[in-house]
Order: C-alpha cells, then sequence, then structure tokens
C-alpha cells in the first residue's frame, strides 16, 4: 500500500476492526474495555495515517498502535487504583459532602448540555452507548445500520463531543 492509497477510514475499520478487537480482548478478557481501547486505536491510526511505513505489514502497525493504548490504559488504571487504596476511609468518606455532590451535579449537567448541542444522529448514539450503556451491536440493532458504521459515528461523537467540552 502506498502513501497514495491511503485507505478510508471504513475500509480500515471493515477489514481490520476484528483483528485489533481480538488481540485486545485477549488482553483484556472485557468486551467493553477491548472495543473502547479499538475504537481509540483506530482514531489514532486515521489520523496519523501519513505516517505509516508500507515498507512494513499494516497490520502490525496498527497492533503496535493498539498496544500503546492498552499500555496507557494500564498506567492510568494503577494510578487511580493506588490513588483511592492511599486514601483512607474517612478521607473517601469526608469528601463525599453536599459542597462536592452539587459540583459533580453541576458537571453532569454541564456535559448533558454539550451532549444536546450535537447533531441528533450523534447525540443518540453518545447517549446510546454512555448513557443507556448499550453495546454496539445493541445500537446497531436499535437504529438499524450496521455495526461498522455505529463504530465510526461513536468515533465521530466523541471527537465531536470532546471539542465542544475543551472550547469552555
Amino acid at each position: 500500500m502506498s502513501k497514495k492509497e491511503l485507505p478510508s477510514f471504513d475500509n480500515l475499520l471493515n477489514s481490520n476492526w476484528d483483528y485489533v478487537y481480538n488481540y485486545l480482548l485477549k488482553k483484556t478478557s472485557n468486551k467493553y474495555i477491548s472495543e473502547e481501547i479499538t475504537i481509540k486505536s483506530f482514531s489514532k491510526a486515521f489520523e496519523k495515517i501519513k505516517m505509516y511505513d508500507p515498507k512494513y505489514n499494516f497490520k502490525t502497525w496498527l497492533i503496535s498502535i493498539a498496544k500503546n493504548n492498552y499500555s496507557d490504559y494500564l498506567k492510568k488504571k494503577k494510578l487511580l487504583f493506588k490513588e483511592v487504596n492511599s486514601q483512607k476511609i474517612e478521607n473517601i468518606v469526608y469528601e463525599l459532602n453536599p459542597e462536592q455532590d452539587l459540583i459533580n451535579k453541576q458537571s453532569y449537567e454541564n456535559l448533558n448540555v454539550k451532549i444536546d448541542e450535537l447533531k441528533p444522529m450523534y447525540r443518540d448514539i453518545i447517549k446510546f452507548r454512555y448513557l443507556e450503556d448499550l453495546s454496539i451491536q445493541e445500537i446497531s440493532e436499535k437504529l438499524n445500520q450496521p455495526v461498522n458504521t455505529i463504530k465510526i459515528k461513536i468515533f465521530r461523537a466523541k471527537k465531536l463531543l470532546s471539542e465542544k467540552l475543551k472550547s469552555e
């Protein structure tokens, strides 16, 4: 594959999704986490596609991106675990005060406002996936759209929402 023949995101996703997802599923043993890291990996691959060197196997390049994303996930997980372990139970209970509860509620309301500002297609995808906790397959069936189309829409919706939240 030459740089002139860069694949579309749909083709990249369709032809390599199972390969990357199954690799991550073996690492995580969790379908949800594997899906999330796979989506993130394809997002990065598409953003950095011009950096791909055709003298190397394309799937190897994708797997290296997935490995890095999985490594980042583990680092974040360890940091969160250490933070929780280092706090005493009294501190955790103390932090759950009415003031913090109000701040959390306002943040949640702000997030909902930003979600509602998205185009209906992306708003629905975000709500189905993250608020109703539907699987990609369930969303696909609910919207009567192919699974890969849903994956792409989730990626785009997350990116748009992230941009809206950063612009505050």
